[in-house]
């Protein structure tokens, strides 16, 4: 269970800076890293929206990043791992033997399975994160259990590596990592550390004559903790400050081997994906060679966060997937399930049902194909949107696969029917990788941060009108026809096609609304908004609302432009996201302006709250008064 002390309250703020920055560890053509990120922000449209702009650069047209050459090989790879999963794996085996089953495991290796986006010459596929989604959807339908080894190991557990990793390190690890004769994990979380990442306690003491490290500490549910050889270690270094020589803690990462002083407890007995090794890490004492920091002295909290980053589009792509298959699974019943006379595909209530399954698949496979294609296209600011993707992802698939339960009734709450288990397994992605509670908070702090910076860059203007008279007069007519309900001229015109221009217009509506409140909220709270979560998980919620609308609206575009026989489905599709997502916006709004009745909710959901704490539960009379 989470736990948001005044310290996790505090702890996003820093994190926006360290999600903010560029997975490259070095500078390019000689810009500037303020250059550098200067650029990247103007391109992302989460970035824009939390300041009322519409940047279309990253959503309009739907994205395209794939070669022919690059189609070619994803659609050879696709069967084969199609076929392994029906044919090979078996998901109730896995979980009855809290491990994936001997034969998966070395069909996995021979398939290249561990070693997806690993470079060619170095041992394996090199794929994009394009085409690695596309798998990672097909292990998703399947088995999230193995979908958590397999990520556990090159999403998280050796992606430091690819991404900050010297040759020397590359040369070393990356081969029999991408053969799977290594399994790799992410060890970042500790007894006294899960959220508030930045309080970990493992500790790693450089030697005097600066060859190696002394890594003292334990990390806690490590996924393939038992099984892993390498591993991806945070830990507190003491590093003494260039211009004042004071000494600091800092977190630096260090790639571990397995060896003397390096233990794991027994498997950890979890509710779902008990097929994905979890277990505790001991560290004594191990020593750690220097050339085995990775991304620089100090900088392991930068590392951690944008490995984290980096890995969010996959499990959209992979819950995507899930959800396909508990689709087909409740259409399947629908259609042959005969009650009252009359097959229940008929009713409204099960109709109902099955469209909204369908939306809730759409958007989520639609977010994770536009990141990954931004990804690919060389994009660096894509951190908004790739956590909005794992929370609205995880979210949906567990709504998902609780309505295809309902809909299967008393065989989809069975064992043997294999839905069950989709639902256990579910449970965690709303937990790990950054909890959507976190996430929630850094969406929003991360957005208000850029829409604070654009306040004060008019401020500046303010103060010097002659500097900038252009700046002033736009942003001030802009601002004034917002206010007064008039519209700032925003528009999608020329981005969507003609047949979603209605819903379009709903999303800029939207857009306008969420622009306002996000300035009026900056001007009323200012730096004291970190401690205000009634109102960041909203603005959240809005956001995330906005972006799916726009992924859906640049999907459904192509597919209308393109004539694809979906067109027409994927059109209503995007017609009732828009339609509901717009009225969710709009209220959630709502009650966070003055009058807006959101002030006093929040006032007595503290209350209740309060009560609870000090009571140590339920505070109500019991009805019976005994």
């Amino acid at each position: 269970m989470i736990r948001l002390s005044r310290s996790v309250l505090r702890l996003p703020a820093a994190t926006v800076r360290c999600y903010a920055q560029t997975a490259e560890p070095a500078k390019k053509d000689g810009a500037t890293e303020a250059q550098s990120q200067k650029q990247v922000e103007s391109r992302s449209f989460a970035v824009g929206m939390f300041s009322g702009f519409i940047h279309t650069e990253q959503v309009f047209p739907y994205p395209s990043v794939l070669s022919e050459d690059q189609s070619q090989f994803l659609s050879e790879l696709v069967g084969p791992v199609s076929r392994f999963f029906q044919e090979v794996n078996n998901p109730m085996l896995n979980d009855d033997l809290q491990r994936v089953d001997d034969k998966t495991m070395a069909g996995l290796k021979e398939l290249g399975a561990f070693g997806l986006q690993v470079p060619a010459d170095l041992g394996g596929m090199g794929l994009n994160n394009t085409q690695y989604a596309r798998l990672v959807e097909i292990v998703g339908l399947h088995d999230l259990g193995v979908g958590i080894t397999l990520g556990a190991h090159q999403s998280i557990g050796f992606k430091g590596i690819l991404l900050y990793g010297t040759e020397e390190q590359k040369k070393k690890y990356l081969p029999r990592l991408a053969s799977g004769e290594t399994i790799a994990a992410f060890c970042l979380t500790e007894p006294s550390s899960g959220s508030d990442a930045a309080s970990i306690r493992t500790t790693a003491k450089k030697s005097p004559c600066g060859s190696f490290y002394t890594l003292t500490g334990g990390k806690l549910w490590i996924s393939n903790g038992g099984i892993a050889d390498l591993f991806t270690v945070f830990a507190k270094t003491q590093i003494p400050d260039p211009s004042s020589g004071e000494i600091k803690e800092k977190i630096t990462a260090f790639i571990v081997e397995r060896g003397e002083g390096v233990s794991h407890g027994p498997p950890d007995k979890k509710l779902g994906i008990r097929a994905s090794n979890t277990a505790a890490l001991h560290f004594d004492e191990v020593r750690v060679p220097a050339e085995n920091v990775l991304g620089g002295e100090g900088n392991g909290f930068k590392v951690a966060m944008n490995i984290l980053n980096n890995g969010r589009f996959g499990m959209a792509a992979a819950l995507s997937g899930t959800m396909k298959g508990m689709i087909q699974r409740a259409v399947d019943h629908a259609t042959n399930r005969t009650q009252f006379g009359s097959k229940l595909h008929t009713f409204g209530v099960i109709q109902e049902k099955l469209a909204r399954m369908a939306v809730l698949q759409y958007v989520t496979e639609s977010m994770a194909y536009m990141i990954s294609a931004n990804m690919d296209s060389g994009a660096k600011d894509f951190q908004i949107e790739a956590a909005i993707s794992k929370i609205f992802g995880s979210e949906a698939a567990w709504m998902v696969t609780d309505e295809c339960i309902q809909i299967l009734g008393g065989t989809g709450f069975m064992k043997d029917g294999g839905v069950e288990r989709v639902l256990r397994d579910l449970r965690i992605f709303r937990i790990f990788e950054g909890t959507n509670d976190i996430l929630r908070l850094f969406v929003s702090l991360n957005g208000l941060q850029s829409a604070g910076k654009e306040l004060k860059s008019l401020q500046k203007a303010i103060s010097s009108p002659l500097g900038n008279p252009q700046l002033l007069l736009k942003e001030g007519l802009r601002r004034a026809r917002r206010r007064a309900g008039l519209g700032t001229g925003l528009t999608l015109k020329g981005h969507v096609h003609s047949e979603v221009e209605k819903s379009a217009e709903l999303a800029v509506g939207a857009l306008e609304d969420f622009g306002l409140v996000v300035e009026e909220v900056l001007i009323k709270y200012g730096k004291r908004i970190v401690d205000e979560q009634f109102i960041l998980h909203r603005i959240a919620d809005a956001a995330i609302d906005l972006y799916a609308m726009i992924v859906v609206l640049s999907r459904s575009s192509r597919s209308l432009s393109h004539g694809l026989p979906t067109a027409v489905h994927e059109k209503i599709l995007c017609d009732i996201w828009c339609a509901e997502a717009a009225e969710r916006v709009h209220r959630n709004l709502k009650s966070l302006r003055s009058g807006g009745g959101g002030s006093s909710l929040f006032r007595n959901l503290r209350s209740v709250s309060s009560a609870l704490v000090e009571n140590g539960g339920v505070v109500a009379s019991h009805p019976l008064g005994l």
